[in-house]
C-alpha cells in the first residue's frame, strides 16, 4: 500500500475509534452541492497520478486526487475525452470528486451520465479497508456493481480511491445550429429529432431579449453532421463562438446561472417528453428536454417540487440564494421508504461506525 492510500486508511480507524465524523474532500469546487459538509476534513489530494492507460482499449485508470484538468490534458493529447462532459465549476476539482458528485455536462442525454462511464473502483470503506470493484473492461462486472452506485453518492460510503473510466474518440466534425422558437416548439422539435438517425449531441433552450432561441450541436463523422445541418435548417453558428458558448453551459459560467444571487437554482429531471412545466419564470432547457433549470424565489420551493413530481420526476435545490446559502436544508426529493431502506442498509454495511458524514445526501441520513 502506498504512503497516501495508508494515511488515509489509518486517519479512517482513528476516526472510528475516537467516534469522529469525517468529510472527504478533493478540491472543495462542489462543496456548495447536496446538505453542507460537516465533520474534520479527510483529503484525497495526496492520491493523484494516472496509474494506467490504455488508448487503444479506451480505458484509463486514475487515482481520485488527480486534477480533473490534468486527466483531460491527457486524454486529449490522444485525441480523446470524458464524452459526459462532467462541469468544472472552478479550477482545482479532482477525478474523485467528479465520480462521487455524479454531474455530467451537455452532452449527457445523447452519451450517458458519470455512472456509466464508470468500469471500476478502489473504495476505502468505514473499517479503513482498500475495496476492489469492477475493472477495467465493460464485461468484467458480476452481481451488483458497486463501482457505478459510488457515482453521486457524494462520499458517503467512503473515500474513492482510485477509478477506471471509459473513454471516447473525440468527434471528428462538430457543428452547432441555432433556432429561433418558443420553448413548447423547441420540445416539439427535439422530440421528433430524437426519433430520426441523426448525430444529435447537446440542446440548449433559453430566452434571450425576451424572446426563444434553441441551440443544437450536432457530433459525429463529417458526413453525418453535413448532410444533419443541410436537413435540419436552422443558422448555423461560428465554431469559436459556440465552442465557447457551449463551455461555459458545462462549467455554469453561462451567463444564465450567474445572475441568480437573489434567487435559488433549481434542476428539474423529468422525461423528455414532459411538456412546459406551469412555473413562473422561463427556464433554460437541457438534455433534448430532459433537464430544466428554473431561477425561482424560496417560497416557490413546494411549487417546483410538485411540478417535477407530476411530470414524472424530481426537483434538486441545486443552489441555495447567496441569501440562505448552506443554511437550507433538503436539497434533493425525499426518498421513497423502500430506496430509503437499501440507502441506509448500504451505509451501515460501508460504513457501520459512521465515520463518513452521512448527511451529505439527505439530512435525516
Amino acid at each position: 500500500m502506498d504512503p497516501a492510500l495508508r494515511q488515509i486508511t489509518e486517519r479512517i480507524r482513528a476516526a472510528a475509534a475516537d467516534d469522529t465524523t469525517l468529510s472527504i474532500r478533493g478540491g472543495g469546487t462542489k462543496d456548495f452541492y447536496g446538505e453542507p459538509p460537516h465533520g474534520e476534513p479527510l483529503s484525497t489530494k495526496g492520491l493523484t497520478g494516472i496509474t494506467s492507460y490504455e488508448p487503444s482499449e479506451l480505458v484509463v485508470t486514475v487515482r481520485a486526487g488527480t486534477p480533473l484538468a490534468e486527466l483531460e490534458a491527457a486524454l486529449a493529447e490522444r485525441g480523446q475525452c470524458l464524452a459526459f462532459e462532467p462541469p468544472r465549476f472552478a479550477d482545482g476539482g479532482t477525478v474523485g470528486g467528479m465520480v462521487a458528485a455524479g454531474l455530467s455536462g451537455p452532452s449527457r442525454a445523447s452519451v450517458g451520465s458519470v455512472r456509466d462511464f464508470v468500469l471500476g473502483a478502489v473504495l476505502v470503506n468505514g473499517r479503513g479497508e482498500a475495496l476492489t470493484f469492477g475493472g477495467q473492461v465493460m464485461k468484467n462486472v458480476a452481481g451488483y456493481d458497486v463501482s457505478r452506485v459510488l457515482a453521486g453518492s457524494l462520499g458517503v460510503l467512503g473515500v474513492i480511491a482510485e477509478v477506471s473510466l471509459k473513454v471516447l474518440p473525440v468527434a471528428p466534425a462538430e457543428a452547432t445550429l441555432e433556432f429561433a422558437c418558443t420553448q413548447a416548439d423547441a420540445l416539439r422539435l427535439l422530440n421528433e429529432w430524437g426519433g430520426r438517425p441523426l448525430p444529435l449531441n447537446a440542446s440548449i433552450w433559453r430566452e434571450r431579449d425576451g424572446a426563444g432561441f434553441l441551440s443544437l450541436r450536432l457530433r459525429g463523422a463529417m458526413a453525418a453532421v453535413e448532410a444533419a445541418c443541410t436537413h435540419l435548417g436552422g443558422e448555423r453558428q461560428d465554431p469559436e463562438r459556440s465552442a465557447a458558448g457551449w463551455q461555459s453551459l458545462r462549467d455554469h459560467r453561462h451567463l444564465w446561472f450567474t445572475s441568480h444571487a437573489e434567487h435559488d437554482l433549481w434542476r428539474l429531471s423529468v422525461p423528455q417528453t414532459a411538456p412546459v412545466l406551469d412555473i413562473a419564470g422561463a427556464p433554460m432547457v437541457e438534455w433534448h428536454g430532459a433537464q430544466r433549470w428554473y431561477l425561482a424565489p424560496p417560497d416557490q420551493r413546494p411549487q417546483l417540487r410538485a411540478a417535477a413530481q407530476a411530470a414524472g420526476g424530481h426537483a434538486t435545490l441545486f443552489r441555495p440564494s447567496d441569501a440562505h446559502g448552506h443554511r437550507v436544508l433538503g436539497r434533493f426529493d425525499a426518498l421513497s421508504a423502500p430506496v430509503e431502506r437499501i440507502h441506509r442498509a448500504l451505509m451501515n454495511e460501508f460504513d457501520p461506525h459512521a465515520v463518513f458524514h452521512r448527511g451529505r445526501l439527505y439530512p435525516a441520513a
